[in-house]
């Protein structure tokens, strides 16, 4: 079986693993890497972007030759290729976690419990929740939603395509050094100035996927196409702009505005202004919109593996 099968039985199995089983609680192979990273980190922090990159390197390459390594010696079996890209899949992809995370969220919301949904927010982004009323932390989940339908499902599953079992955890460290290193605080400014560069970089064509499919799997295409066109570029986020403004028009809401973060405050430019305030009910749809949006990305992704296999193969 040639590694374009391997990729389309292994990715579509990972899924349905995310599907039904979700995150482990503990031991989880992302959380996992974070601790090394964070063990790197204390042995290589200077306040310099030179040994920032260097732990970029370090870690990221690590995972990258790891995953080889492990795709390498499970070559000779089909079985055990497509076992290999089956658990890497499910640990690198969230998709399940994400939808749990914001169902929570909305049912304390519906509930009335706002002190509830304020205690949750955190598990889902890294938003001040006291700073936010019922349609604030309503907002930040469906903000979340979106950007997390890129970096948790849809990005890995087109690094996978690309590169297979390198290109799953590959991917999934890049984006976990850039939570963890590559926000703009005094100690990360410049040791986290490679992992927020390599991450926007590697985070682009997973981007523009996702907004691409959520236009065409949310209930307002032209309205997304216009948020994408006319939004996406004012959001300092060069992978989150394109991504939330297709939600905001797909969904008819409005986005972004005024941020707080651990008592730091963002005014960001507000997307889709020509929708509505977000509302609780929002998260629902949110959430569904995400999840057709990760099933069409597997679908896309195992198509152009098969295809450019079958290109290839017309012109050897």
């Amino acid at each position: 079986m040639g590694a374009d099968r391997v990729f389309a039985y292994g990715a579509a199995a990972g899924l349905l693993g995310d599907l039904l089983l979700g995150d482990p609680r503990r031991g989880h192979p992302v959380a996992v890497f974070g601790r090394a990273a964070g063990a790197v980190e204390r042995v290589l922090w200077r306040d310099d972007r030179g040994w920032g990159a260097l732990h970029t390197a370090v870690c990221a390459g690590g995972a990258v030759a790891l995953g080889a390594v492990a795709q390498r010696v499970v070559r000779p079996s089909t079985a055990a290729s497509v076992a290999l890209t089956a658990a890497a899949t499910w640990a690198v992809v969230g998709g399940t976690s994400l939808a749990r995370e914001a169902r929570t969220i909305g049912r304390a919301l519906e509930a009335g419990d706002v002190e509830a949904a304020r205690a949750r927010l955190p598990h889902l982004c890294g938003r001040d929740p006291q700073a936010l009323d019922a349609d604030g932390i309503a907002r930040a989940v469906v903000e979340s939603v979106a950007e997390n339908t890129s970096d948790a499902v849809v990005g890995a599953l087109v690094w996978g395509a690309v590169a297979g079992v390198p290109g799953l955890v590959g991917f999934r460290a890049v984006n976990t050094l850039d939570a963890m290193v590559g926000h703009k605080s005094a100690r990360y400014r410049r040791f986290g100035w490679a992992s927020a560069r390599l991450d926007d970089m590697a985070g682009w064509p997973g981007a523009r996927l996702t907004a691409v499919l959520a236009t065409a799997a949310g209930g307002d295409a032209p309205g997304a196409v216009r948020a994408w066109r006319a939004d996406a570029a004012k959001h300092p986020s060069p992978n989150a702009g394109p991504v939330e403004a297709s939600f905001a028009g797909a969904l008819g809401v409005r986005l972004g505005g005024t941020l707080s973060y651990a008592g730091r405050v963002e005014h960001r430019p507000v997307l889709n202004t020509q929708g509505r305030a977000v509302e609780v009910a929002d998260i629902r749809r949110a959430v569904r919109l995400s999840r057709r949006v990760g099933l069409l990305a597997l679908g896309m992704t195992v198509a152009a593996r098969l295809a450019a296999k079958g290109r290839k193969g017309r012109t050897s």
